[in-house]
């Protein structure tokens, strides 16, 4: 846990010199802190270093540590930044205080049903993959700027997910191809704004805020792409230990 709150502050450093060069405010971008497969008290050292924004990918995982850390809660906000499955939708209503990786319309009305039973209304984020990389969850959108009928056919899911009364849809959450070169990430965010804008303009009543996107290696490009949510574990907690279990 040594270094944490130095490896924080240089990674604040880098969103706020991102934010002016991209004509921004460096609060205008959320951290979340990505602890998958680290314990609960790499957790508690975050806080006291001033970090709010936790992000999770597995339901599993993220259960044991909220529990751990109830004291803290009210301190905290937890992300599902990972694939959800449909069976752990209900779990994750009730754990999670947004959830960025809603990819079917199935799992929307899932959560939909369970927010509902829960008495609350979920904020979530629509993860659109407009890569084409076949490891990435989302909604496919491979070569929606040159083919219309891609895009039309989201737009029909994203009509139907709007109309359901206990999610609340946020913006849109995308995952760039991993490579050396942080500009690769660059076409994927930019198309993925460029998305959001459209999406704004045929739904003006939904509030289409944020876009989650940029990792350890890109949150830099992302930011100046127009990201208002990014994701980072490895500059801030080093690299990753090994825990079984299932997203």
């Amino acid at each position: 846990m040594n270094g944490i709150a130095e490896r924080l502050a240089l990674v604040q450093e880098r969103i706020a010199a991102a934010a002016q060069r991209s004509n921004r405010r460096a609060e205008e971008i959320l951290l979340v802190g990505v602890t998958k497969t680290h314990p609960a008290e790499v957790v508690r050292a975050a806080l006291a270093a001033g970090l709010h924004d936790v992000g999770e990918n597995r339901v599993q995982e993220a259960e044991a540590k909220i529990m751990a850390l109830a004291v803290e809660r009210s301190r905290l906000t937890w992300h599902l930044i990972g694939h959800l499955q449909t069976n752990k939708a209900k779990k994750a209503v009730a754990l999670f205080d947004l959830i960025h990786s809603v990819d079917s319309l199935r799992l929307a009305q899932a959560l939909d049903r369970h927010a509902g039973e829960q008495g609350r209304r979920l904020p979530v984020l629509l993860q659109v993959n407009v890569s084409g990389e076949a490891t990435k969850e989302g909604f496919d959108l491979a070569g929606w700027q040159e083919q219309p009928a891609i895009f039309e056919q989201f737009v029909g899911g994203v009509e139907q997910i709007l109309a359901l009364p206990q999610i609340a849809v946020r913006g849109l959450m995308t995952i760039a191809p991993w490579g050396v070169d942080p500009e690769a990430a660059r076409p994927t965010f930019r198309a993925t704004r460029r998305l959001r804008e459209l999406l704004a303009r045929r739904f003006p009543a939904a509030e289409w805020t944020d876009l989650s996107m940029g990792m350890t290696d890109d949150f830099e490009v992302a930011i100046e792409e127009g990201a208002t949510i990014v994701r980072v574990g490895r500059a801030i907690f080093g690299e990753r230990g090994t825990v079984s279990g299932e997203r």
